[in-house]
């Protein structure tokens, strides 16, 4: 009884503080500084799990509530530090030990900015209560002009954290979380998937019935949509599961009537009954309370095929039960039939009790390096596939770095195509021959670093102070092609 009693309380506790924490004005400190928890690489090197070949480092800590994340073509790390009302930019690791060069402030002032992405030259924010943009020089690293607030007024209460994303369509995708635990909202807004064009005009309702959406991504397979939904809480240890929901425009996927599949509501699923009977059910679901939060889907062709198009979800970790679970980084294999399954993928933040990160976002770099927010500690952590000579603080050898591009060859006309392209199109004014050091800015290691699909997207939307290349799809991957084939000649 007495156990039972002291478990009430710390539910009660933590729950007054997560209370303070989603209402109260950004605090100046990360929220594991309340508890003392810090950052500790040798803490992490013992804790940590991750599969074979990765190797797992503090990139960046001391940051104030280290939210969403968000790469640049040059491979630097924007961070939107909600607890500074900040974005900070954190420089890539130049120097081989796997932390960030050196870090400094790109937006100050912001309002809790929750999210950050980086697009066609442009930073992109979520903001509390508006979605923002200001342009962006990648090779500066600096921003250029003034902010601008293109969506305003949005709900800024309850479930007031704001994600991002650019679709495929060109639109920002945004959600729009409860005002509440459980309740039938009066703003439609609420419990939603937005989005809006990027200027701000045909802001629209999505998706509904989605109580907190924090985590979206479009599958490379096919373009869908993919969202990780946090269900409400009160209903004990293991109920409802959090989903993995398919989001298709126009749907309405249940909250607050009817969780997972098919379950009523104790409170409202006596209601509802029109909009009951269109829920779509989801296509995956988490275990209760494991507040899935960021993810993305890997793309890179540096992992080992089994990842490839797989996702990574950052679970924040549960905050209401009597024995804490999450905490942790899952991945999701989809099978020839559609079929989910989830493994673990980054274990250890959680033992025996003992809390020392909740990852936040996962964000995947273009030269295939994985980010890992945690508002804990107010840290980002690096994963690098087969770094040559790098340790992993895992038993047995490294192995050998991987070739993004093995098992893929290019035809000699295409080759010779792509030539005659990289002349016409100037780009050997700057850059010079290839595989010679005759230009302003020589172009090395491609090879290396991108597979065709990475390299492609690149030359489209190049750092601003290169033009994109504005080429039909068969000519892009020839010019692709010469410059792969030609960086890996000796």
């Amino acid at each position: 009884m007495i156990k039972r009693l002291f478990q009430v309380l710390g539910v009660l506790l933590v729950a007054g503080l997560a209370f303070l924490y989603f209402t109260a004005p950004p605090m100046s400190i990360p929220m594991g500084a309340l508890f003392g928890a810090e950052a500790d690489q040798e803490q992490l090197d013992n804790r940590i799990n991750v599969p074979s070949g990765f190797r797992f480092t503090l990139f960046a800590t001391g940051l104030d509530g280290a939210r969403f994340l968000s790469s640049t073509p040059n491979g630097d790390v924007l961070v939107a530090e909600r607890g500074a009302n900040q974005i900070v930019l954190l420089e890539r690791d130049l120097s081989g030990d796997g932390r960030s060069g050196a870090r400094h402030i790109l937006l100050a002032d912001l309002n809790a900015p929750n999210d950050v992405a980086y697009h066609d030259g442009w930073i992109y924010v979520g903001e509390k209560d508006a979605i923002g943009r200001i342009r962006f020089e990648s090779t500066s690293g600096d921003v250029v002009g003034p902010y601008e607030r293109f969506v305003t007024g949005l709900p800024d209460t309850g479930h007031s954290a704001k994600t991002i994303g650019i679709g495929g369509d060109g639109w920002i995708y945004f959600n729009v979380g409860s005002s509440c635990n459980v309740c039938i909202e009066e703003d439609e807004r609420r419990s939603t998937i937005m989005r809006a064009k990027l200027d701000g005009s045909e802001t629209e309702i999505y998706a509904s019935g989605l109580r907190n959406s924090a985590g979206f991504d479009w599958s490379p397979r096919d373009g869908a949509l993919y969202a990780a939904n946090n269900g409400r809480d009160l209903l004990g240890d293991d109920f409802p599961p959090e989903e993995l929901n398919l989001i298709e425009r126009g749907k309405f996927y249940g909250w607050p009537f009817v969780h997972a599949f098919g379950v009523p509501d104790p409170e409202y699923g006596d209601q509802g009954d029109e909009l009951v009977a269109i829920a779509v059910e989801p296509v995956h679901t988490f275990a209760a309370h494991n507040a899935p939060l960021g993810m993305t889907f890997l793309e890179n062709r540096r992992y080992p095929d089994e990842f490839h198009q797989d996702a990574l979800i950052a679970l924040h970790g549960s905050w209401n039960r009597s024995e804490k679970d999450g905490y942790k980084v899952v991945r999701l294999s989809w099978d020839e039939g559609g079929d989910i399954t989830q493994t673990d993928f980054v274990t250890g933040f959680l033992q025996d009790g003992d809390v020392i990160g909740r990852p936040v976002d996962v964000e995947e770099a273009a030269d295939g390096l994985i980010y890992i927010s945690d508002d804990y500690t107010g840290s980002v952590y690096r994963l690098a596939f087969a770094e040559a000579g790098a340790s992993s603080g895992l038993p047995g050898a490294q192995p050998e770095a991987t070739d993004p591009m093995a098992g893929i060859e290019f035809t000699e006309e295409q080759i010779a195509k792509g030539q005659v392209l990289y002349n016409e199109n100037g780009c050997v004014t700057c850059h010079g021959t290839m595989g010679q050091e005759d230009g302003d800015v020589p172009l090395r290691n491609l090879a290396a670093t991108y597979d065709l699909t990475a390299l492609k997207s690149v030359l489209v939307s190049p750092p601003s102070s290169m033009p994109p290349v504005e080429l039909p799809e068969s000519a892009l991957t020839d010019l692709s092609a010469y410059l792969l084939a030609s960086d890996k000649q000796p």
